[in-house]
């Protein structure tokens, strides 16, 4: 946990902090809301510091990361949990509405791993709800994809895809390509921009380095 937290501090400056905080708000408001009713349980898994459940609209917020420094980056609000996303035993089965991941299964150690958060996810999501995650497209970005330290499983759209299905998910939604690879690009990123970039999905399949994959969770059988 403090080899992550040390990586994060390296990697994250303030100013990267605030600029990807600006990033983030858009794409909650503008676009990742559209999926979340106001009135849902949303847990996001990975939380980082905590860019997307602090700005959707939610009933009840609750976020789960290892790194130590993510919960003081967490409002009044928030249920923060510091602990591993293989398990999720704080949280009842069939308690949570969206499941939520951005930039997480890359960092996993094996693809073992990455079934066992999967089933967790399931677990405690209800019947018709959603896994929805952002990911970097190993597909449209081989070379920035290895220059973290910390990526370690290779993923594409296809197959988190079937890992998805393979978990006992309905994907009901893939984006091959949806927004650049790294908010460290040098594409303007002025929210007004971000904005405009979201209403022109044109421009996606140029520029985006990011597949968004929406994972439904069946009803259980009597």
């Amino acid at each position: 946990m403090d080899d992550l937290a040390k990586l994060y501090q390296i990697r994250f400056s303030d100013a990267k902090r605030e600029k990807k905080d600006l990033v983030w708000k858009v794409l909650c408001e503008d676009y990742f809301q559209a999926f979340i009713h106001p009135s849902s349980t949303v847990l996001e898994i990975a939380s980082g510091y905590g860019e997307f459940i602090r700005h959707i609209s939610a009933a009840r917020k609750i976020a789960i990361d290892l790194n130590p420094d993510s919960g003081a980056c967490m409002p009044a609000g928030i249920e923060f949990h510091l602990g591993s996303a293989t398990d999720l035993g704080m949280l009842e089965d069939a308690s949570v509405d969206v499941c939520f991941s951005s930039n997480f299964f890359e960092h996993l150690p094996s693809k073992e791993v990455m079934d066992k958060v999967l089933s967790e996810a399931r677990r405690v999501l209800k019947p018709g709800g959603i896994y929805l995650a952002m990911q970097p497209n190993l597909r449209c970005e081989p070379g920035k994809y290895w220059d973290y330290y910390d990526h370690v499983l290779p993923l594409t759209h296809v197959s988190c895809r079937e890992a998805f299905i393979k978990a006992g998910f309905d994907v009901t939604k893939v984006v091959a390509r949806f927004i650049p690879f790294s908010t460290d690009s040098k594409l303007p990123q002025h929210p007004l921009l971000v904005k405009t970039y979201l209403r022109i999905p044109l421009l996606w399949r140029f520029l985006g380095g990011q597949f968004v994959i929406i994972g439904r969770n069946p009803a259980r059988s009597p």
